[in-house]
C-alpha cells in the first residue's frame, strides 16, 4: 500500500519516510535546537528569521524610514549600474543559503539561511528558484536598532567562511560604511567611509558609490 499524504514509501528499502510537520507559528520552534534548511522549508509563520550554522535568529520588524530610504537610493545606483553586466541585484526578503564550502548541498546539511539587504550575485548557477546557494559576490547590510554585536559578528564570520568578495556594513545613525574585502581567505578591513567620500567598489573597477546623496 502507497500512503501519499503522511510520507513517501520506499519499496527496495521498505523504509518509510514521514513528512515534516508544517510549522505556522515562531513559538512551535525550540530555540535551544538547531535546525536545517529542511527544517526552515516547513516554517510558515509571518515573522522573519535566519538560520546561523543552525541557531535561529530573529530578525528586526518592520525597518525604520531612514533604513529603507537607505536601501532604496543603495539599489538605485548599483541597480543602473547593473542594467547591462551579467551580475545581479537582489534586495530582501531573498533567501542566500550559504554552504560553509561544504560539497554537500542537500538542504538537510545546509544550515545557515540568510537575507542580507542587498546581495549581488554574479554566477547565474548560484540562483534557483529558492534563492541563491554560495556565497554573493557582494553582500551589503544596513544595521537597524534590532541588530545585535553577537548576531552582526556571527554574520560576519559566516560571510568570510563562505567567500563573499565583498561586503559593506552601513551604519544610518552614525552616516558610515564600513567596507571589507576577502583576501586570502580573511575579510581585510579597507575603511571607514562618511558623508562626502566616494567609495570605491572592490569587484567592479568602474563603479564608485557617492555617500553625499546616500545619507542625505
Amino acid at each position: 500500500m502507497k500512503i501519499f499524504s503522511l510520507g513517501t514509501y520506499h519499496t527496495k528499502t521498505a523504509n518509510f519516510t514521514p513528512k515534516k510537520e508544517m510549522i505556522t507559528n515562531i513559538d512551535q520552534l525550540d530555540f535551544t535546537k538547531q535546525y536545517s534548511y529542511a527544517d526552515y522549508l516547513t516554517w510558515h509563520f509571518e515573522e522573519r528569521v535566519e538560520l546561523i550554522r543552525g541557531w535561529i535568529s530573529r530578525m528586526s520588524p518592520a525597518p525604520l524610514v531612514v533604513h529603507q530610504r537607505i536601501l532604496g537610493k543603495i539599489s538605485l545606483y548599483i541597480g543602473g549600474y547593473l542594467l547591462d553586466k551579467r551580475c545581479e541585484l537582489f534586495i530582501a526578503p531573498f533567501d542566500v543559503r550559504l554552504t560553509n564550502k561544504r560539497k554537500s548541498v542537500s538542504n538537510k546539511a545546509i544550515v545557515s539561511v540568510v537575507q542580507p539587504d542587498l546581495s549581488i550575485i554574479c554566477d547565474p548557477d548560484k540562483l534557483d528558484e529558492k534563492g541563491c546557494i554560495g556565497a554573493p559576490d557582494w553582500i551589503i547590510e544596513i544595521l537597524s536598532p534590532g541588530n545585535t554585536r553577537k548576531e552582526m559578528r556571527e554574520k560576519f564570520s559566516l560571510y568570510e567562511e563562505n567567500g563573499v568578495r565583498e561586503y559593506w556594513i552601513v551604519d544610518p545613525v552614525h552616516l558610515m560604511v564600513q567596507v571589507f574585502d576577502l583576501v586570502n581567505d580573511k575579510f581585510a578591513w579597507r575603511g571607514n567611509y562618511v558623508k562626502e567620500d566616494l567609495i570605491p567598489v572592490g569587484i567592479f573597477e568602474d563603479f564608485t558609490i557617492d555617500t553625499n546623496p546616500l545619507f542625505d
